[in-house]
């Protein structure tokens, strides 16, 4: 089985932080999570699953959306099998529900049909 679990959301005022992670397990990730870049996406209510930020497999190449630029920050950490999401400045319009989802591509795609593996999600909620 492949598992992806998210965990550090929850509610923060506007101009917070949170620090999300995605944390990989599994006879898939065990050995070879370093095999696969990663992706965070968001989903806020009533809205599509949106792309959010990439990171390549040795975490040496970023991308981010455009709206999140300045603010957010993908990491890896490929010895523990986690990925990470620094979120700074939130603001309203961040609150969603986070996806970490793992891609067989090496270049960053932004559609969802580019990634395998999906973690079940964690909410952040963003009060102004």
């Amino acid at each position: 089985q492949v598992q992806l679990v998210e965990s550090g959301g929850g509610l923060v005022q506007a101009g917070g932080s949170l620090r999300l992670s995605c944390a990989a397990s599994g006879r898939t990730f065990s050995s070879t999570f370093s095999s696969y870049a990663m992706g965070w996406f968001r989903q806020a209510p009533g809205k599509e699953r949106a792309f959010v930020a990439w990171i390549s497999r040795s975490g040496s190449s970023t991308y981010y959306t455009d709206s999140v630029k300045g603010r957010f920050t993908i990491s890896r950490d490929n010895a523990k099998n986690t990925v990470y999401l620094q979120m700074n400045s939130l603001k309203a319009e961040d609150t969603a529900v986070y996806y970490c989802a793992a891609s067989a591509y090496l270049i960053p795609y932004t559609s969802r049909e580019r990634y395998d593996y999906w973690g079940q999600g964690t909410q952040v909620t963003v009060s102004s």
